[in-house]
């Protein structure tokens, strides 16, 4: 005979409540806690971790020229549509001025994500190979925070608290960490 089930599960099998989701420009938590590796509300587990490391992020070389070809291009449009009249002749140079400004404007933004100093980010890769980035200010507090990652993934009863800082904005359904790569990561789904 069977003993009767229990009618509510016992109060040490409920899960522990998310953290809050910060606002836009506040840090981030990056926790270990219970084997687990939360940054902001993101939570994984530690055994899914297979890198982790800090470095400077290097420049987009190749963004920044795919940028400057799409600015020469619309350059280029904006030009030819403002240089033709209604009745098709072209009025030579009336709009140069405009087209000038345009180009300027673009390359002082382009050459300003070339030559801004590298950004400091620590990454952490899962198992899956996607990424989660986060970012501070000093590349020596990166390193200790790695270091305390790492220490955590051998050390079930480690527990440690940092703030971090996002390394991207991109979704618009709220903060959260940049995760990216990964076989059959579709992003997330809200």
């Amino acid at each position: 005979m069977r003993p009767p089930l229990p009618s509510r599960p016992p109060a040490s099998y409920l899960p522990p409540p998310l953290p809050p989701a910060p606002a836009e420009g506040d840090p981030l938590v990056l926790r270990v806690s219970r084997r687990m590796l939360w940054v902001g509300s993101v939570a994984i587990p530690l055994h899914n971790i297979t890198w982790v490391n800090a470095f400077r992020l290097k420049r987009a070389w190749g963004v920044a020229a795919a940028r400057l070809l799409a600015l020469l291009i619309g350059a280029v449009l904006v030009y030819a549509a403002l240089d033709s009249a209604g009745d098709g002749e072209p009025r030579a140079g009336q709009n140069g001025n405009l087209v000038v400004v345009i180009v300027v404007i673009g390359l002082a933004v382009v050459c300003k994500g070339l030559f801004t100093s590298a950004k400091p980010v620590l990454a952490v890769e899962m198992a899956s190979g996607s990424k989660v980035m986060v970012t501070l200010p000093s590349m020596d507090e990166l390193r200790r925070t790695a270091g305390r990652i790492v220490h955590a993934i051998d050390n079930p009863e480690a527990e440690f608290t940092a703030l971090v800082q996002q390394y991207s904005h991109t979704n618009n359904y709220g903060p959260v960490v940049n995760m990216r790569d990964g076989r059959g990561n579709t992003g997330f789904k809200l």
